[in-house]
């Protein structure tokens, strides 16, 4: 059964009650905007899609976001360079002073700053862009989808004001560089470091379909300003030092980089640079990130194994999709011991997670293996058996919706709604019809953040 769009209620709910809704930050992702357009959905991704829209309105309601939102700066003294601090690194204060004596801002400018890899540091939330930013992003994505799927243009609004407060805002925009992320403090330091570039494929899935539906809210000039920022941020990313050493990184730093840049290449239409992108990384980099057995030597040395594991993981899969889009296939290249992206999946699958010190989640690696089981098939079940023996609410997630076609395990009810195929108007679900979808209640868990997105 093929489900074109669902239509729902507005979901009217105070902020307490958000309280409830089971966010969850996933690593990365990205979207083709057929897809999305095309409307041609599987009526299984029913409660997927409520949930979507469900985290379009949590989102919603703690926007909009700003890198001017902090009261620490870089050392240019201007708010609108991105700051954040390398999560790690901690203070040693020996032959300075008592640390009770010094001033905060002495602390971070005099005391020599070391790596206690894996440990955060609490006091580097004190700025945030980096959540800030992963919360604009998301609510960009999931705002974009909850308007294609619902036809209300609040949320298209809310998408193009997102982006236009966060990037091109004469008064709150970013800086177009990242030239003082993940800056490491001290004497020695106040400037940036290569893995604090940040992901961009869910904000360019998004961009592609308000451009491509001629969204009335994504203007031609937001478009040419979109167009004109990224195109000077990637010159950033292809001059400067800083982003050089992601560029070179043989870990998931520079699996991240590569999908960035070749997202950044498509959302400004240089498709012929995002393809030679995408090209060198599944030539270079992607060649010794797989062993034989499917382990992953790179992330496995890290203090936290099993997220660093999904976590790459989930980015070879987004440049794998970025690839597809533009009609390549990466999805069965191999590695030089003769991995796939399939290989990693199962043997990350079959890692016991030592919760116990701080590593995961475990549900990290559910998107993928949906996405696994998207892409190479699931003739045996073993995915959906896994799945839907660690989360039988698997169905009514996000991750569902984005990759099909993938088996809900028989866990949606076979009485799923159905409309019948039709450009955004009304005709919203009402009442418990818009809470209840084939048997999956939304909103009953409470908020599940990924620290993922901010590890590096």
């Amino acid at each position: 059964m093929r489900l074109s769009t669902l239509f729902f209620a507005a979901v009217a709910l105070v902020p307490a009650a958000f309280a409830q809704i089971n966010y969850k930050d996933y690593d990365n992702d990205f979207l083709d905007p057929a897809y999305v357009l095309g409307k041609d959905f599987n009526s299984s991704t029913a409660a997927a899609q409520q949930t979507i829209v469900q985290w379009a309105d949590f989102l919603a309601a703690q926007g909009p976001w700003a890198v001017t939102n902090k009261t620490v700066t870089a050392p240019t003294g201007n708010l609108q360079d991105y700051l954040s601090w390398a999560p790690y690194y901690w203070p040693n204060c020996t032959g300075v002073g008592n640390t009770t004596e010094l001033t905060p801002p002495q602390i971070w400018a005099q005391c020599t700053y070391y790596d206690r890899d894996g440990m955060f540091n609490p006091d580097r939330l004190l700025v945030n862009n980096t959540g800030d930013f992963q919360a604009m992003s998301d609510a960009v994505f999931y705002n974009t989808l909850a308007w294609v799927l619902t036809g209300h243009s609040n949320y298209s609004a809310n998408a193009a004001h997102y982006i236009d407060t966060w990037f091109l805002n004469p008064t709150t925009g970013q800086t177009p560089n990242l030239q003082y992320s993940q800056m490491h403090r001290g004497p020695t330091g106040q400037i940036g470091d290569h893995t604090g570039l940040l992901q961009m494929p869910k904000l360019t899935s998004a961009v592609l379909v308000l451009r491509q539906a001629k969204s009335p809210d994504w203007t031609d000039a937001l478009d040419a300003q979109m167009v004109n920022w990224t195109s000077t941020y990637l010159e950033w990313m292809t001059t400067s030092p800083i982003a050089k050493g992601e560029w070179e990184s043989p870990n998931n730093h520079g699996t991240y980089f590569y999908g960035q840049m070749a997202a950044l290449q498509i959302l400004v239409g240089n498709t012929t640079a995002a393809t030679a992108t995408l090209k060198q990384y599944f030539s270079k980099q992607y060649m010794a990130q797989i062993e034989s057995t499917g382990e992953q030597p790179f992330e496995a040395a890290r203090t936290h194994p099993y997220h660093y594991r999904c976590y790459n993981l989930a980015a070879m899969i987004v440049n794998a999709k970025l690839a597809k889009y533009l009609g390549m296939d990466y999805w069965n290249a191999t590695t030089t011991q003769g991995a796939t992206i399939q290989t990693a999946l199962n043997f990350a699958a079959g890692v016991t997670l030592n919760s116990t010190d701080g590593d995961g989640p475990i549900w990290e690696l559910y998107p993928s293996m949906v996405a696994v089981g998207a892409n190479y098939g699931d003739p045996s079940g073993k995915y959906a058996s896994f799945l839907a023996q660690a989360d039988n609410q698997y169905p009514a997630e996000p991750y569902f919706f984005f990759n099909q076609n993938f088996s809900d395990s028989g866990l949606v009810a076979a009485s799923a709604p159905v409309t019948s195929k039709q450009g955004p108007t009304s005709g919203a679900m009402a009442g418990a019809d818009a809470r209840q979808i084939g048997g999956f209640m939304a909103g009953t868990m409470t908020i599940a953040l990924i620290c993922g997105a901010f590890i590096v």
